[in-house]
This record gives C-alpha cells, sequence and structure tokens, in this order.
C-alpha cells in the first residue's frame, strides 16, 4: 500500500531545519514563549469561503512531455488520493458561485480541479479517474486546437502537433453531459505568443498589444480590443453550440490579463476568470482567480508541499533595480548589460523585482524622461516592456514597475510644490526636496494619470510601487489650489493660521495623508482598468512616521493609511539614510519591526527596503559608496530574527556585484534562508 506524506509530515520537516538552522546562527533571536509565538496559516483553519484552485494540463502514462506540462497518470492518480486523505473537497463553479452570491459557504480546503488546452488525455485517463473519485473538474480547450480537422496538424502554437493528442468537440460534449464537467474557454485561437516590443518579444497575445516591427507601431487600443472581442465570441459559441450551455469560466493563456480583455470577458456572459497567481482563491474575487500550476511532473513530496505552501502567505524577497545601470547609447551593450542583471536576479534566488520605469541619470529623483512610449515626456529607451518580460520568464520573478507619483518635470506652466516660509512669508519651491508637482492641480492629475495609462497599456507587470515623493512637509503645498482645498475642508484660511492651531495642524496632516493616499489609489484604479484587477499596489514609505508617528506631520505618510490602501507597504528601513549611528543601527530596525508588529497581519503585507549604499556626503563631495555586503546581510538576518517577514535593498547594482551574492543570497532568497 502506497504511503502518502500528510501535511503534518510537510510541516515537521520544516521545523527539523528550522532547528538545524538555529543552532548555527550567529545572532540568537529572542525569547517569544510559546503562546506568543505566530502560527503558519497551513495550522490555522482554512479561510471561510477560500478555495484552492489546480492547474493540470496533460496527462500522460510514461515520460511526460513538459512541452504540454504533462503529469504522469500515476502521479495524478497519488495527487488525488493524497488530497482525499487530507480533507481536500473539490468543489464545483457552481458551489463557488452560490458562496459568493450569499448560499451555502465553501466546505473547508475546498478545491477546484482545472484542465487547460483540451488534450485527448483528460477523456482517456483523467475522466474515468474523476468518474472513479466522484469529482468535479474544469475544462478549458482552446477553440482551435480540438476544432482541427481529423487529416491535419494542429498548430500549437507555431509547433505542428499530431491531431490526435487534442479533443475532439464530441468528446467534450460528452464529457460535458456527464455533470461532472465544466466547460470553460482558455480562448478560441490566442493561445500563442505575439511581438510586442521593438526587441521581439513575444508576449501572450490575449494581454499583450502586438508590435509591428516593419511601421515601427504598436498596435491601437481599438485594433486590440476589436481582435480580443472576435476572439472571445469565436470560443463562447462554440461552446454554447456543442454544450448547451454559455461557458461560464475563462482561462488566460500564460496566466496573463488585460484589463480591457476582461471587460470583454465579462460582456460576454463570463463570471470567473482565472490566472496562473500562486496563493489561495477567494469567492469575492472571481476575476482574478490563482491557481497552482502543476508543472515539471512533480513527485509527490513536491505537490504536497507546494499545495501546504499556498495556504502561507508567501515571503516576498526584493531587488529593488534602477533601469539606468542597464541603459547605453550602444543597443547592442545594452542588451549584454539586460542579459547580466536577468542572470544576477535568477542567481539571487529573490522573487520580485521593483524595476524603474523612470530615468534618473542625475539621483535626483526628478524624472526627465522614461522607459516606455508616452504622451508627455522624453523616452530615454522603449526599454521597460523588455526588461520586464525578460525578468518574468527568464529569472521567473514578479516585476513591479516603480514610479514616481509627483516628481515629474511636466510643463513648466504646471504649479510644484511650494514650501511657506514662516520668516518671509513668501511660498517657494524647497530645493533640499524633491522638485514635485502640485497635486491640487488637476491638470497635474491628468497628466499624471495619462502617465500610467500609457505604462500600463505598454507593458506586463504585477505590481505598481509608487514612489516615495508623495510626500508633503509641515510647511507643504501652499500654492493657491492648496489653499483653497484647506479652506473647502474648513482648515483655516493660511499654513501660519493651521499650524498655530495643535487641533487645526492634525487634521491638516491627515488631510493631506489621505490626499496623497487617495491621488495614488486613482491611479491603480487606472492602471487596473487597462493592465488588469491581478497587479498588486506597494508603496515606499519613509521611516520616521513609523518609528515616530507624530512625524506623520514632517511627510504626510501614516502607517495605517497605508497597510489599508496598498497590498504592499515598503518602509525605507535605512539607517544611515536617517543619520543612525552603527552602534544603533539594530535597535532602531527592532523598533521599526516592533511597531509595525503592533498591527494584526502587518508583517505579512510589509517589505523592509534596506539600503546597499552609503548616501552621506563625503568630505570630496561624493557618497560613501556601496555597504558592505556583510553588514548588509546582518542586517537582513537581524530583521528577520526580529519577526520580518519580508525583505529587500536598493539599490542593486548588477554591474559591480554589489551587493554581492555569495554573502547575501543565504540569508536573503527563501531558496537557501531559512530552510536550507
Amino acid at each position: 500500500m502506497t504511503a502518502y506524506p500528510t501535511r503534518l509530515h510537510c510541516l515537521v520537516f520544516l521545523f527539523c531545519a528550522l532547528l538545524a538552522l538555529a543552532g548555527c546562527a550567529s545572532h540568537a533571536p529572542r525569547f517569544v514563549p510559546p503562546e506568543q509565538r505566530p502560527i503558519e496559516h497551513s495550522e490555522k483553519p482554512w479561510p471561510r469561503n477560500h478555495y484552492l484552485v489546480l492547474a493540470y494540463h496533460d496527462v500522460e502514462d510514461e515520460d511526460p512531455d513538459q512541452s504540454y506540462v504533462s503529469v504522469r497518470t500515476d502521479h495524478l492518480v497519488e495527487q488525488f488520493s493524497w488530497l482525499r486523505e487530507n480533507g481536500y473537497t473539490p468543489v464545483t463553479v457552481d458551489q463557488i458561485l452560490a458562496a459568493r452570491n450569499g448560499g451555502p459557504d465553501l466546505p473547508e480546503q475546498a478545491v477546484l480541479l482545472t484542465f487547460d488546452d483540451g488534450y485527448r488525455s483528460f477523456y482517456t485517463r483523467v475522466f474515468p479517474i474523476l468518474k472513479a473519485f466522484n469529482w468535479p473538474a474544469v475544462l478549458a480547450p482552446v477553440g482551435t486546437w480540438v476544432g482541427t480537422p481529423d487529416n491535419q496538424l494542429v498548430d500549437f502554437g507555431g509547433k505542428m502537433v499530431e491531431r490526435e493528442r487534442f479533443l475532439t468537440w464530441d468528446q467534450i460534449a460528452e464529457v460535458s453531459r456527464s455533470g461532472l464537467v465544466e466547460i470553460g474557454a482558455h480562448t478560441d485561437a490566442m493561445h500563442y505568443g505575439v511581438v510586442a516590443n521593438p526587441q521581439g518579444n513575444l508576449q501572450p497575445a490575449a494581454a499583450a498589444r502586438m508590435y509591428d516591427m516593419a511601421k515601427g507601431e504598436y498596435e491601437s487600443d481599438a485594433a486590440y480590443e476589436t481582435r480580443v472581442r472576435d476572439d472571445v465570441a469565436r470560443i463562447t459559441k462554440k461552446i454554447r453550440q456543442v454544450t448547451g450551455k454559455s461557458p461560464r469560466v475563462w482561462v488566460w493563456p500564460y496566466g496573463e490579463a488585460s484589463g480591457p480583455a476582461l471587460k470583454i470577458v465579462q460582456e460576454q456572459g463570463y463570471q470567473m476568470a482565472l490566472n496562473l497567481e500562486n496563493s489561495l482563491a477567494s469567492i469575492h474575487d472571481l476575476f482574478s482567480v490563482p491557481r497552482l500550476l502543476l508543472s515539471n511532473d512533480p513527485p509527490l513530496q513536491s505537490f504536497a508541499q507546494a499545495v501546504v505552501n499556498m495556504e502561507n502567505d508567501v515571503e516576498i524577497r526584493v531587488a529593488h533595480v534602477d533601469l539606468d545601470y542597464v541603459y547605453d547609447s550602444d543597443p547592442e551593450q545594452m542588451e549584454r548589460n539586460l542579459d547580466q542583471l536577468v542572470q544576477r536576479v535568477a542567481d539571487l534566488g529573490v522573487n520580485v523585482v521593483f524595476l524603474q520605469a523612470f530615468a534618473d541619470p542625475d539621483g535626483d529623483g526628478l524624472a526627465r524622461e522614461l522607459y516606455f512610449p508616452n504622451r508627455h515626456l522624453p523616452v530615454r529607451a522603449d526599454l521597460f516592456n523588455r526588461a520586464a518580460w525578460q525578468l518574468r520568464s527568464r529569472a521567473l520573478v514578479r516585476v513591479f514597475a516603480w514610479m514616481p507619483v509627483l516628481s515629474f518635470q511636466l510643463d513648466p506652466g504646471l504649479p510644484r510644490v511650494t514650501r511657506w516660509d514662516p520668516r518671509s512669508g513668501e511660498a517657494k519651491v524647497d530645493p533640499s526636496q524633491y522638485e514635485r508637482l502640485s497635486p491640487f492641480d488637476p491638470r497635474v492629475r491628468q497628466q499624471v494619470m495619462e502617465l500610467y495609462e500609457d505604462l500600463a497599456r505598454n507593458a506586463i507587470f504585477a505590481g505598481i510601487l509608487f514612489h516615495d515623493d508623495a510626500l508633503l512637509s509641515d510647511f507643504e503645498d501652499a500654492g493657491p489650489l492648496a489653499l483653497a482645498a484647506y479652506r473647502e475642508a474648513g482648515l483655516g484660511n493660511s499654513i501660519e493660521e493651521m499650524r498655530a492651531d495643535p487641533q487645526k495642524m492634525h487634521r491638516w496632516t491627515r488631510f493631506k495623508s489621505r490626499y496623497l493616499v487617495d491621488f495614488t489609489r486613482d491611479l491603480a484604479e487606472r492602471v487596473h482598468e487597462l493592465r488588469g484587477p491581478q497587479v498588486e499596489t506597494a508603496r515606499n514609505m519613509f521611516a520616521p512616521p513609523i518609528v515616530e508617528p507624530e512625524s506623520e506631520a514632517w511627510f504626510a505618510q501614516n502607517l495605517d493609511d497605508f497597510l489599508v490602501a496598498y497590498d504592499w507597504t515598503a518602509p525605507m528601513a535605512m539607517p544611515w539614510m536617517e543619520g543612525i549611528a552603527d552602534k544603533d543601527s539594530k535597535a532602531w530596525l527592532k523598533k521599526m519591526v516592533d511597531e509595525v508588529g503592533t498591527r494584526p497581519g502587518a508583517l505579512d503585507r510589509t517589505v523592509f527596503e534596506l539600503q546597499a549604499r552609503d548616501w552621506r556626503e563625503q568630505p570630496d563631495g561624493s557618497d560613501g559608496g556601496h555597504v558592505s555586503s556583510i553588514l548588509l546581510a546582518d542586517w537582513m538576518r537581524w530583521l528577520q530574527m526580529n519577526g520580518a517577514r519580508n525583505l529587500g535593498y536598493y539599490p542593486d547594482d548588477f554591474v559591480a556585484n554589489e551587493p554581492r551574492i555569495e554573502i547575501i543570497r543565504p540569508v536573503l532568497s527563501n531558496n537557501w534562508y531559512p530552510f536550507r
């Protein structure tokens, strides 16, 4: 009889690994009583009305071919048996929709089984297994593949494949009548890559706008939407004709979505859309449903570990990267630089890259040029699209587009943020701060919104990181439109008046903090409309408002606001930047982690960004250069020992190998620390 590893076995293994590591640690963590220790999500009751979605493809009796993401038949049976023995319950689309509409809750440890592409193995191997287990599943075929005539080869994304590998419409009709199988859609003919940038990268046809190499032009919004709308209409009609039912589940090829395509899918009556993110799904977000991709024919232990990990919040490890290091006026050298960056990121073992989408070679934080086509600023190079895709497809990381909020060098006629000088009574731009556009001007908000729209159209990315330039000091903004906004909010007629009254000063601070949050949320909403709801949000935050909450007045940044507004809060845990002495740096970092930890669940959604460069001015006018990799690794280890779950650093200098991979990787990468 086969012995199946249980969830408990997996957790015991991890616990033993942690014990072994603790014996070698150079810094012993503080003692935490057992009753106060955090519990992994996999040890807690399953979250109410959440479910796990498994993404299968082909199934073969032997030698599973990864061209088709195949698993072996006996492995599939083992995986189903493990799920059954460990309390997982497969559910139907009807059950998910009913729970979403106020009906019965989903069972704990609910699972939705999905099979993509339309392989004949679903009929010959999977369907009999489903009947034996009496388990439901979703089958999402590609219309043109299953519709290929018997005497022709199937054009499998440019590879010609024997017709017998794919289902027929008659077989799809039969499994649909069984009552066990829901037929979804995986597009009619968009499961392939299109040229999507000047460098010739192939990206998912359903999610990317095509680039015409001959004309040097991107596909227009209208042409893209027409192409998608026609495809969705064709596959919807085919499934309805074959099954007698309108399809309800849309499955994105390669897991990549776009906002306009999703809107078209919704207009066609689909009630769920599935991607390939790694987390549990919720009934409250049916149009960005994450799935665990079963690739490389995982053995049972790996399968069990992957399933259990889906119940936990995955720690994110970030390398924060300047595209300015990649840019070169020589295109061939720029390509070599990009290759070097991609290899380094893969070697680092991080899972997220915060990637600069604007140019800042002067290092003053003012975006004078961008790395994507747009309506308002010069393009230094059409580079962000390619770099983001290369990092995603080759280094297998999630890319967040890092963008300013206010520091753009737009039309000189647009108002800048000004500071009220209490000595002269005048309002002027503060040369010691970022040069920022005034967010109180509707023209500014519109043009910044258009820049974010252009970014979302141009590239595929997993998240947006709002830069730390979204701040207003306790003397800003002092422009006419800002003062008018304060008066309308009942705060007073002048900054002098508000600063003289502690209560008004507090209300003014909170007004500005929320105003900036609301502006970034408007920007995120527009990105979601164009790129899709799966795009996450993060925002950099200065450290003082965390360790000294009263300093919100100096920045108009508030930790509690950030935790509510964004998927990720990214405080700059940079001791030297804040003037902290070396001997006090660890106590300061601990204070920051402790303060975040007082908010329930906040450490799960906070990314502590350490500094990899010493920006303090030296006697010769230069900065202090790279931070010692040994010190940086020590800070990383210290953060984790004190409860930080997510961390990263800025900047990554891949040209100089700073910080040193061999030193920081063991404490940064999830592939190494704390499990190896």
